[in-house]
């Protein structure tokens, strides 16, 4: 039996009994943890804040066995102004819900973290389009989990794709495909799409959060990512409709 503290976002919660909860939490050093906040549904309970979506804070453990059990929580941020824009709130939701998808059990993750923490404080605290945020970090989380797309060579005949050159997208390969490899199945992206794409993996978030919206191939980079997930994140559905 030992007390641990981790700083930690809430990603997902479980309604359990009357006033408890089970939370998942994403710790930058210990991955996903899951841990049972007793209590914490009553008025008067000093996790209440805590044990909501997108609660980020010091979160003091108990460990008994397998099973750990939230002691107390020193609350930083709630990001609570997504809950007065649903779009936007849908997003942080399914930023989440991806997170929650690649993470691991104490594995530690501290480049996906920081990114999660920028693209969140992004979404609530600016006036940025969403597009451009969400799809610059799909782009980015690719590249922390090493499946970042190929994008200067084409995936199968391994010729060199010129900038501006017509080309498509294979989204099981994971990258260009030049005219003469194209096959009915793959995903057409324009030039500009391309260059985004390329650029705002060497800008890094100073580039993709300015971008212009319509740049961005947000729809591509869905597809992409959840072709990879282990399970299909419930939350997609309630993504804005293009």
């Amino acid at each position: 039996m030992k007390q641990t503290e981790h700083t930690a976002i809430v990603l997902r919660y479980a309604n359990y009994r009357d006033n408890d909860r089970m939370l998942t939490l994403f710790s930058p050093t210990k991955g996903r943890i899951e841990a049972l906040a007793r209590g914490c549904r009553k008025p008067r309970s000093p996790i209440l804040n805590a044990s909501e979506l997108f609660a980020l804070g010091d979160f003091e453990l108990y460990e008994r066995g397998n099973h750990l059990t939230v002691i107390s929580a020193n609350l930083m941020e709630t990001f609570y102004p997504l809950r007065a824009d649903f779009d936007r709130l849908a997003v942080g939701t399914y930023l989440l819900g991806v997170v929650e998808n690649v993470i691991q059990p104490g594995i530690p993750a501290q480049e996906t973290f920081m990114l999660l923490l920028h693209t969140l404080s992004r979404l609530t605290f600016s006036e940025q389009p969403w597009r451009p945020l969400l799809t610059g970090f799909l782009l980015h989380l690719s590249q922390s989990e090493g499946f970042v797309p190929r994008l200067h060579h084409c995936v199968h005949c391994q010729r060199r794709i010129a900038d501006g050159e017509s080309t498509w997208f294979d989204l099981t390969e994971g990258g260009l495909v030049c005219r003469d490899c194209r096959l009915p199945v793959h995903v057409p992206i324009s030039a500009a799409q391309v260059n985004w794409l390329r650029t705002m993996l060497t800008t890094g978030s100073a580039g993709w959060v300015d971008s212009p919206e319509m740049m961005a191939p947000y729809r591509l980079m869905r597809q992409y990512i959840e072709l990879r997930l282990d399970k299909p994140v419930r939350s997609a559905a309630m993504l804005p409709k293009e």
